[in-house]
This record gives C-alpha cells, structure tokens and sequence, in this order.
C-alpha cells in the first residue's frame, strides 16, 4: 500500500460545516488546556486496557456512536504505528500488574471467521513485542492450531483452573485479557480469580448496557464542554432508553414510540438553532450487544407501530440469539465523509491502548445511506495514519485540514473512552 494511500482522506462533503470548523479551532486554541484536563481525569478514573470507538462526521457535528471494549480489527490498523501500541501496552501493564510477564489471551469462539483471527493474531503479536509472553485460552472445549498464508501459527487452547486461577496447559499467567465480549454470560470459570481479568466481567455484554455508557459520556461530554467552551451537542448524541421490550409479541411499542417522538423534537430544536436543513433521525438498537445486529432507522414515530414481521424478527435478536428486551434510542448523526471514486459513505474508528490512540481506519460501505448502520455485511476497511494525525495537530493549518480533523477525532475519541473509565470505576 502506497504512503499516498495511507494518507488520502475522506471527501467531507457538507457544507453545513461552519459550527464543527468552530469546534475544531476550539479544540486547537485549547489544546493545552484539553490534554491537561484528560490527562487530570486519567488519575482519577485509569482508561481501560484497550476500546476502539465508532464516530460520525456531520460536519455541523461530531459524536460517538458506539464504543466497544473488546476491540478487534487490529488488522485493518497501519502497522507503521505498531510501535505505539508497544508504549501504550507497556504502560497499561505497568498499572494493572506491573509484574506480570505472562498473559493470557481469551478470545471470541467464533474460529472459522478468517478477518477476526488475522486481527487476533495482530493482537498476538503487539502483545509479544511489548515484552509479554502470551498463551491464547478459549472457553470452547477444543484446542485448534491455525496456520496463515504468512506461515504464521496461532495455537488455540483449552482453559484449565486450578484452585483461584486459570490458565492453558504449562501456562499460569499474571493477567487476564478478554477478546471475548461476554454476550453469551459470564463463565463460571472466570469468577472469582486471584488474577487480574480486564476488562472486568461486569463489563460484557450481559451485564453493560449502552445506556449505561451513553449516561456517562453526556457527564464526560457536559465537563469537557466546560473547559472547550462549545455546547455540548456538538459532540453528544442524545438518546432515551425502554425497557421490557418484546418486538415479536408488539409489547413496549408505545414506549418506544413516544420516546422516539420526544428524541425527534428535541434533535429538530437543535437543528432549528443551528439552522441545519436535514431531517432528524433516530438510530433504535438493542442496549446490550454489538456487530451492528438489531439496529433500525427511524424518522417518524408511527414507523415503529408499522414494523412487519421480518423487521421486528430482525430487532428481536442479538448476538448468539440473545433476545432483545431493551433499547437504546440514540440520535441520529448523519455521516457526510465519503471514501473512493464511488462515493461509498465513510465513518471513522478510532483505537486506543491505555489512554493512548494508536491507530485506526475508516469503515466505508458502498450500499448504506448517510442516515444508516455501517456496521453490516458488505463493509471495507481502510487504514489510514491515524496515529500520528491525532497527536499531532498543526495550528499553522485551517480547522479542518487533516491533522487537525484526526486530532478532532482523538479527542472525541478519549471523551467516550473516560465515559468508558467511570463505567469501569461504577461496575466496582
């Protein structure tokens, strides 16, 4: 791949972009002022081992949509920025278990899926060279060996316990890392360790909630918003949440319903005030779960008591077949960066180790709208130098030229992994 690949940036397309070209100078006049704020907030509330987080692009706005604690996609950062993942890995070790030299490595069950291996091996790998040795341990009961077109081995196996701690055959580790999310419940052979296991059990899908999450980025959001002096929505989408929903049996409807009206209204005032001429929308996903299942677009309450069979089939089911019986509903933000020739619609994923971004890429999808889930079927990937764009950013440059554009997204970034902190710290 070519340096001018790497380097080649979504076309934002908006015009609507004088509100987020004043959050972006914001953020560069303040910039001492940020980092010394983050940096105070990484004392008090330490950011998890590792997240990626899922942005969109307005131009008259700039949110997270979605953060995900048990990040895979490592295969599709830029390797050149490898060496920040060793730093930023080192100095999470140093913190959760500054004496560990062995970890183990527990991943999704889900073998046969080629892309997520190749990034469970580039996890692997930055793992190993920053200076641990790590065993992979999978909560399935078979052992598997996997060989990739590189000649590259990745050995699979079994979880033994002994007394209070777990481990693989030989192999008893300092600490725990978890690539698995945790949707199908918490494994009875993970509670209980003397061992650290990050992130914590509480933390997978079976217990977090996204409304959880949300509630406390719009905490991180208001205080941040306080030092960057802008208003809050530009960088906080806002949502309601139901309970006791069962799409199948059309219980809960008029909740959802309802919500969706009041979220609509307040997302049009907004609009209104910042003289935006889009349509408002909302994202309705389930509360708990990820790989972009059990998620719909909604621009008008009485579309949710119109849902046929196959729609409500769709939103009654995460992952695994868990069934869905929450809700989150997230204001819609529109996605206005487009990738290629094609003009496939872009949104940008940003990763971090420790409180440090070490990467990231853009998810383009050629057959989604700019009102839609990017996260399906049919997806690309393409890695750009994130890492150095959202460290570096150069006053000398307008708001929106692409080092100051990437910093944008790193802060945007590190404000939903704190959020993801004071879930950590809450979760006990």
């Amino acid at each position: 791949m070519s340096i001018e690949h790497l380097h080649a940036v979504p076309h934002l397309t908006t015009v609507l972009n004088g509100p987020l070209l004043k959050l972006e100078r914001h953020f560069l006049d303040r910039q001492a002022h940020i980092e010394s704020w983050l940096r105070s907030q990484w004392l008090q509330t330490p950011a998890p081992f590792y997240a990626s987080v899922d942005l969109r692009n307005a131009g008259f706005k700039l949110a997270p949509v979605d953060t995900n604690l048990f990040p895979a996609g490592f295969n599709n950062l830029n390797p050149a920025f490898y060496p920040l993942c060793f730093h930023a890995v080192q100095s999470a070790i140093e913190r959760i278990c500054p004496d560990a030299q062995r970890i183990l490595l527990i991943p999704e069950n889900h073998t046969r899926n080629a892309f997520y291996m190749e990034s469970l091996s580039r996890l692997t790998e930055i793992l190993s060279k920053a200076g641990l040795e790590v065993r992979i341990g999978t909560l399935a009961e078979s052992p598997s060996e996997l060989e990739f077109a590189s000649g590259h081995t990745l050995k699979i196996e079994p979880l033994i316990r002994t007394g209070n701690k777990v481990g693989v055959k030989n192999f008893t580790p300092c600490a725990i890392l978890l690539n698995n999310d945790l949707s199908s419940g918490r494994p009875e052979i993970l509670e209980n360790l003397d061992q650290i296991v990050t992130p914590p059990l509480a933390l997978g899908w079976a217990q977090r909630l996204k409304s959880q999450h949300f509630s406390c980025y719009q905490e991180v959001a208001s205080e941040f918003s306080h030092i960057a002096d802008i208003d809050p929505w530009l960088i906080n989408p806002l949502f309601r949440h139901c309970g006791e929903i069962d799409f199948m049996k059309r219980n809960g409807g008029e909740c959802l319903q309802s919500n969706v009206g009041k979220l609509l209204y307040d997302i049009q005032s907004k609009y209104d005030e910042y003289s935006v001429d889009k349509k408002p929308f909302v994202i309705i996903k389930a509360d708990s779960g990820t790989y972009g299942m059990s998620v719909m677009t909604v621009h008008d309450p009485d579309e949710i008591m119109a849902l046929n069979r196959k729609q409500r089939t769709r939103m009654a089911a995460s992952k695994g077949g868990q069934a869905v019986s929450k809700v989150i509903m997230q204001e819609g933000v529109y996605t206005f960066e487009t990738w290629g020739d094609d003009q496939a619609v872009a949104e940008p994923v940003v990763y971090m180790m420790d409180h440090f971004v070490v990467g990231g890429f853009y998810r383009v999808h050629t057959d989604r709208g700019i009102n839609e889930n990017l996260n399906a079927p049919g997806m690309q990937f393409e890695p750009l130098a994130f890492a150095e764009s959202c460290s570096n950013p150069d006053n000398k440059k307008a708001p929106d030229a692409n080092p100051n554009r990437f910093y944008a997204y790193g802060v945007i970034a590190r404000l939903a992994l704190l959020a993801a902190a004071r879930e950590i710290k809450q979760a006990g």
